[in-house]
């Protein structure tokens, strides 16, 4: 299984899709109607749509996976009374499968028979989408259902996340302990650090800082720069997340410490803690389809502790 792609829904796609195109480095897939499908230098037809909507919220996230997996997980979810709807792909790359609501309104979306397109060279580009994490109100039973349901496996705990992985990559998303739900970030993997390095120069040449980064984390060893998007969202470059065996021995908080006043390996730069927050909170789920015969409603807003 791997991750494919994250769809969002905004009031001003055409906008965000500039953004990423012109400053933050991505390459034009197709427009169909409102919505823009942009792409990297790998494979998948897009990396990341931009749906427009009134407001702003994530439609769902996108696996690609066997007729196997989708069966396992179509199964399992509706024997767990997961929301859950069949659906035919209409984005670039086609496809059938399944979209799951997990138990605190995270939409993910499982296809098969999808289709891919040829690379493209560009040194600058995103290769993919490395890993999405999502903001939770209990990470641990978020990160336990994804392993009962889903099929995969937790990799690390640390304090602030649980780390959780759909192949041999250290992890495709995570779940955050930030007591409420909500899209956390998007990482989009890098050829290598130089073009990590690269992509920091070109978003300092049109005036944007780091929230956070460059840096290494622990778990996953990836680099790392965020950045929050003028179009609301926290958006990382990444590169050389570790991969793992299959019997990767998942760490403990404990196992992830640091000396004080240093919170990755590096220990380089700071971290803007209350506008990474406020940018977190800000995309959330909405249902728009109609699971197991019922009315499509939102799923609820956990709120934000004080």
């Amino acid at each position: 299984m791997k991750l494919r792609s994250i769809e969002l829904a905004l009031p001003d796609p055409a906008g965000a899709a500039r953004f990423m195109l012109d400053i933050w480095g991505m390459a034009p897939g197709e427009v169909r109607g409102d919505t823009h499908y942009l792409r990297g230098s790998g494979t998948y037809p897009y990396l990341v749509s931009f749906e427009k909507a009134d407001e702003e919220f994530v439609r769902h996230t996108t696996f690609v996976c066997t007729a196997q997996e989708l069966a396992g997980i179509r199964a399992k979810a509706a024997q767990r009374g997961w929301p859950l709807t069949d659906t035919v792909s209409e984005d670039p790359g086609a496809g059938t499968g399944v979209i799951v609501e997990l138990p605190e309104g995270e939409l993910l979306r499982f296809l098969v028979d999808t289709t891919e397109v040829e690379p493209i060279v560009g040194r600058d580009l995103p290769v993919k989408l490395t890993h999405v994490v999502f903001n939770s109100a209990d990470a641990e039973a978020s990160g336990l259902a994804a392993e009962d349901v889903l099929g995969f496996r937790v990799s690390d705990r640390t304090k602030g996340m649980v780390f959780v992985r759909c192949n041999d990559s250290h992890h495709s998303t995570a779940f955050a302990r930030a007591g409420f739900s909500s899209l956390n970030h998007i990482a989009f993997e890098m050829e290598d650090l130089d073009a990590v390095m690269r992509g920091i120069g070109r978003m300092r040449d049109h005036g944007f800082a780091p929230a956070w980064g460059p840096g290494r984390h622990g778990p996953g060893a990836n680099v790392y720069a965020y950045y929050i998007a003028p179009f609301g969202p926290v958006i990382e470059y990444s590169t050389a997340v570790e991969k793992v065996p299959e019997d990767y021995k998942a760490g403990e908080p404990d196992d992830w410490t640091w000396p004080p006043n240093r919170i990755d390996q590096w220990g380089i730069s700071d971290k803007d803690f209350a506008g990474l927050r406020q940018a977190e909170e800000r995309f959330r789920f909405r249902r728009t389809w109609e699971p197991n015969g019922q009315p499509a409603t939102p799923a609820p807003a956990v709120p934000a502790k004080a």
